[in-house]
């Protein structure tokens, strides 16, 4: 996880609106839930072929069936 330095952004009364972040460390956050949300859906996927909600394909089958 980086280093954060967010900036705040507020109001008269000194309440917070908004922040502002480098968009490197906006981009590095997004990427960061891209990857919890994928692993997420990883975790659930294998739950459901655990319950034999779903079944799983072998690589060999997949292979033959594209011509690889």
């Amino acid at each position: 996880m980086p280093d954060l330095h967010p900036q705040f952004l507020t109001d008269t009364d000194g309440r917070p609106l908004s922040v502002l972040l480098p968009i490197a460390e906006y981009t590095a956050l997004i990427e960061r839930i891209e990857v919890l949300e994928d692993l997420n859906d990883a975790r659930e996927a294998l739950a459901r072929i655990e319950r034999g909600e779903e079944e799983t394909i072998p690589w060999e089958a997949v292979k033959a069936e594209h011509g690889l």
